[in-house]
């Protein structure tokens, strides 16, 4: 029979054989990678017989899908090790996460993070065995008596929540089954490097009403070597977390009286000022106009845009003279209504309309993390109001505003395209128009991307934009929002050039995301060590002596005179400890300043990061550090 491949070839093979045979046939090196297969676009197991007509890809860890599928049989095969060494305890479920997988189990007796070491050595044995995993589907009612059977009172549970036409399929390997879809390895053998990391308690199904089972958590990587580089990885971010560095150089604080609601301290605040002004400058010269809406609105409007709907749960309510009012979680609907106090022409159009807008969104508590998960932020929106035959130029615009953005601090970045969610707003042909706008600017543009189906906004497909950080780390920032439907929810207009009303298309926007959020990341990404251009304190000025003072005073004038952000340490301390601290507090520059610095008007330069001392008259070093700071220079 003819089976096609994904590459367009067709090719012919016995009728009925498995992928795995058919990737045999392929070559003997794509059989020996080969961990699971698409056939005609579905993941599955590679025991999975093909008909005529089939289109097979084969699936090896170098792709997506591929670690998913390891990573979800390193779970069964925790699973089969707990089940080993703790038989009376109950399974719940096992997915798949980032860089890993979980088991939710119900001890009987409670372990810890200490018998992990059983644990694995019984995981390591079941690999070694390369124990074959094999699928079987069962009716509901035999389903049900086989985990009743093993006495898995929770995986019942499952099976009998599951709609009526479900193919309920399961997975053995040696004297252990799972309730599973799949799909997995076809034997535990091809696990080469997997750790448990950690331990916490999670409600069954996520509710607080249920019990409280044990989550065990663990990593697993396709060679040792990806391992111990994610372990190497780990270690950097601790030393680069950005609460502990935030509370160092006193850039902000997190207190019990306002729990999500971070205190901006003198130097985070010149850092956050100089994002501001350079976000301002850009969008300036991209012909950007910049407004501010309030922050608590009717209930009326948020019903109208759609959010009191999709997003009420996460929004902070209050009354006002009697009305129901909301604290604005997103900025958009006030920017439809100062679109709406004036009449706009097709001639006004493309509108771009940027706000920095101080937005409120209930998070739990145990969400809440630093700068990266707050219940208030600085979202740094803009609306572009435009004709439709605008809107392959204006997301190029917006695209590479982002990319000049991004790689000012160094990021490289991805580009990932979300389309329609369940529950959307709005007709399937807006949609698709929508869509293929912003596919056809990026391809247009020659950017790779990726498509994440389903993951759009309620009201229009997106761009996300996913920074990759110094160490490795993945951070979604930017996006990109077309959007069809909030014009005509709030009856936008404008004056075509035949004279009519035409509703104009409008695209959401953020590059920053959050302010507070990118602040957390740079903070992380640079160490804390920031480019002079960003550092609150870009020069630090150290007299060795009282007879100096005069002279550093002078040096002061010279830098602020010239917009440098200095400050002298008149301390009494030895010149030393002065150094010291101030390659704590990750200064670019310390200027050390004795008496033959004065008698000769230059500055002993301290680069941080730089052993070699260099001595500069003070009017060179005015110029270069103006240098750096005025081309934005990281180092």
């Amino acid at each position: 029979m003819e089976i096609l491949l994904k590459n367009g070839n067709k090719f012919e093979i016995d009728e009925g054989v498995s992928c795995f045979k058919a990737a045999q046939e392929i070559s003997d090196s794509l059989a020996r990678n080969a961990v699971a297969a698409k056939v005609n676009g579905e993941l599955c197991d590679l025991s999975q017989a093909l008909k005529e007509g089939d289109m097979l890809e084969i699936v090896t860890l170098k792709d997506k899908e591929g670690m998913e599928v390891y990573r979800h049989t390193c779970a069964h095969v925790l699973a089969q090790a707990i089940k080993n060494v703790y038989p009376t305890c109950n399974l719940a479920i096992g997915p798949v996460i980032e860089n890993g997988f979980y088991y939710d189990i119900d001890f009987n007796t409670p372990i810890t993070q200490e018998d992990f070491a059983k644990i694995e050595s019984e995981m390591n044995t079941i690999i070694k065995a390369k124990t074959p995993i094999e699928r079987f589907e069962l009716p509901r009612e035999e389903a049900i008596k086989l985990m009743t059977k093993y006495k898995e009172k929770y995986k019942v549970e499952l099976i009998n929540d599951l709609p009526e036409d479900s193919v309920i399929s399961f997975y053995k390997q040696g004297s252990f089954t799972d309730l599973c879809r799949g799909p997995h390895l076809p034997h535990t053998g091809k696990i080469k490097a997997f750790k448990l990391v950690s331990i916490a308690g999670a409600y069954w199904r996520g509710n607080e009403k249920n019990k409280m089972l044990t989550r065990i958590y663990g990593v697993a990587f396709a060679k040792k070597e990806e391992m111990d580089a994610y372990f190497k990885m780990l270690e950097e971010a601790k030393k680069r977390d950005h609460i502990k560095l935030g509370k160092e150089l006193k850039l902000f604080a997190l207190l019990n009286e306002g729990k999500g609601f971070p205190f901006f301290l003198p130097n985070g605040m010149v850092l956050k000022n100089t994002l501001v002004d350079f976000w301002r400058e850009l969008h300036s010269k991209e012909d950007y106009v910049e407004i501010q809406t309030p922050i608590i609105l009717t209930r009326n409007l948020w019903e109208n845009s759609g959010h009191w709907d999709h997003y009420k749960d996460n929004m902070y309510t209050t009354k006002i003279d009697g009305e129901d009012c909301a604290v604005k979680p997103m900025n958009c609907p006030g920017g439809m209504l100062v679109y709406k106090l004036t009449p706009h022409s097709y001639k006004d159009l493309p509108l771009r309309v940027a706000e920095m807008g101080l937005v409120h969104r209930h998070e739990k508590s145990g969400q809440l993390h630093g700068l990266f998960r707050v219940r208030c932020f600085t979202q740094d929106d803009a609306h572009i109001f435009m004709l439709p035959e605008q809107i392959t130029d204006e997301i190029k615009g917006v695209v590479r505003l982002t990319d000049k953005i991004y790689k000012q601090f160094g990021f490289k970045y991805k580009v990932e395209l979300s389309t329609r969610p369940e529950n959307s707003m709005g007709s399937e042909e807006d949609w698709n128009t929508a869509t293929e706008a912003l596919r056809a600017a990026l391809e247009e543009m020659n950017i790779d991307y990726e498509v994440n189906e389903g993951d759009g906004a309620f009201y229009g497909p997106k761009i996300d934009f996913h920074l990759e950080d110094s160490i490795g780390r993945t951070w979604q920032c930017g996006t990109i929002q077309l959007d069809f439907q909030m014009p005509q929810r709030f009856e936008l207009e404008y004056v075509g050039e035949d004279g009519q009303k035409h509703r104009p298309i409008m695209i959401h926007r953020a590059i920053f995301g959050s302010i507070e959020r990118f602040i957390g990341i740079l903070i992380e990404h640079f160490a804390g060590k920031f480019p002079v251009w960003l550092a609150p304190m870009q020069v630090k000025i150290l007299p060795i002596t009282d007879r100096t003072l005069e002279y550093a005073e002078k040096v002061a004038k010279a830098l602020k005179d010239k917009g440098i952000r200095c400050e002298i340490d008149k301390r009494n301390e030895k010149i030393g400890y002065k150094i010291r601290e101030a390659r704590m507090e990750k200064v670019p520059y310390v200027l050390v300043l004795g008496d033959k610095e004065a008698e000769e008007g230059t500055v002993n330069v301290n680069k941080r990061g730089v052993e070699e001392k260099e001595t500069q008259l003070l009017a060179d070093f005015v110029k270069r550090v103006c240098k750096e700071n005025k081309e934005k220079v990281i180092f």
